[in-house]
């Protein structure tokens, strides 16, 4: 698909006229018909950093997309809310998010890729996928399902806009009750499976405070402002209080009967591509309500129910 336009003003830097000028072509995309010289000036290609004049005639030769070769797989999803831009999904714990080694199948994105729903979005591999939850979290994610709607909710991810809350026990209590936790994630140079604070890392805050004090047992609300892999595991194992359940970053012992880490991605909260800011509430699932229940959490009989 050839789209052309001609710039009224000068000044900006190629790649970002062109993202301004066609918004449902992301960052990353635009960089990539750049590189593979489908972005042209008055019929020349033209390198990222080229400043647009006035009068230029901008000319981007859109692909169409490859197939995609991922299958659709008829997995049920509790869908919170959809409308033409997102879905919000309440994942549930032992599902992968997409595709990836060890992983070709029965993720999340084939089980979108099998709804009644039309995704237009250039990558193929990973559709839609805005931001992760680890397998054997729960809670709430949106899928975009289109090109403009995950830019957007992209850049408010960048520009840490999003609200994202989740639900943690934690070994011990922590002192102070509340705080923030300011420190770099990247890969632990001992082992490259883990993730640890590393001071070259990604920055990394989350901003924690204790709900409830249970008996042995912290109950945690933590809010995020970045999204590291397993930030929230990693920052609270940083600090002596690994999640329960975590037999990475924490003990390898069962404890309350859970299988898995106590962490629920609870509240998600963003602007709608449409316009208007909303939030969604995924209730505690049985397996964490349950272990909260044997601890005879107060808390937990003022969360809504879930499954």
């Amino acid at each position: 698909m050839r789209r052309e336009t001609v710039a009224i003003e000068g000044g900006l830097r190629l790649d970002r006229f062109v993202a301004a000028a066609w918004p449902e072509l992301t960052r990353s995309a635009v960089q990539r018909l750049i590189q593979a010289n489908l972005v042209w000036v008055d019929g020349q290609p033209a390198r990222a950093s080229y400043r647009v004049s006035p009068g230029d005639r901008i000319t981007v030769e859109v692909p169409a997309p490859s197939p995609s070769e991922l299958e659709p797989e008829a997995i049920p999803l509790d869908v919170v809310y959809e409308d033409a831009d997102v879905l919000v999904i309440n994942k549930p714990a032992g599902l992968v998010v997409h595709p990836a080694p060890g992983h070709a199948g029965g993720t999340l994105v084939n089980a979108v890729l099998a709804m009644d729903v039309e995704l237009e979005v250039s990558n193929t591999q990973r559709p839609g996928i805005v931001h992760r939850l680890d397998k054997d979290t729960s809670g709430l994610m949106v899928v975009a399902k289109n090109d403009c709607a995950q830019l957007s909710l992209s850049e408010q991810m960048q520009r840490h806009e999003m609200k994202k809350e989740y639900l943690a026990l934690v070994w011990g209590h922590l002192t102070p009750s509340r705080g923030i936790i300011d420190a770099p994630i990247g890969r632990d140079p001992r082992d490259r499976k883990r993730m640890g604070i590393v001071a070259s890392g990604r920055p990394a805050r989350t901003h924690f405070r204790v709900l409830e004090q249970l008996d042995g047992f912290d109950l945690v609300r933590l809010r995020l402002e970045t999204g590291r892999t397993h930030q929230i595991r990693v920052h609270m194992a940083s600090l002596g209080h690994p999640v329960v359940g975590d037999r990475v970053y924490g003990p390898e012992r069962e404890a309350l009967g859970l299988k898995r880490q106590f962490l629920h991605a609870y509240r998600l909260g963003f602007v709608l591509p449409s316009g208007g800011y909303r939030e969604f509430v995924a209730p505690l699932p049985g397996d964490l309500r349950e272990a909260l229940d044997a601890l005879g959490s107060a808390f937990a009989a003022r969360l809504p129910e879930g499954t």
